[in-house]
């Protein structure tokens, strides 16, 4: 699915909610601390700028070295509600 596509994720038939949609945003994370640490950076900075956030899928990780220093990077695919 690309980014920015819409998911459509429907509830139980029993529910009293009504379906949701959520819109899917891709972004990466970094850390010089850890995986754990990049995947935390990623989803806090797009919670400041997006409302409903309640997913996330870790798809890529990968690294970089420089000086003998390593800095972690990890792409995320982060799930929000659209508001009614």
């Amino acid at each position: 699915m690309p980014a920015g596509a819409i998911l459509r994720v429907p509830t139980s038939r029993r529910s009293t909610m009504s379906d949701h949609v959520y819109r899917i945003t891709e972004v990466v994370g970094s850390s010089t601390e850890s995986v754990d640490q990049a995947i935390r950076t990623g989803i806090a900075r797009v919670s400041r700028t997006v409302r409903g956030v309640e997913w996330f899928e870790a798809k890529e990780i990968r690294g970089s070295v420089a000086d003998g220093e390593v800095t972690f990077q990890v792409t995320l695919k982060v799930g929000f509600r659209l508001e009614d």
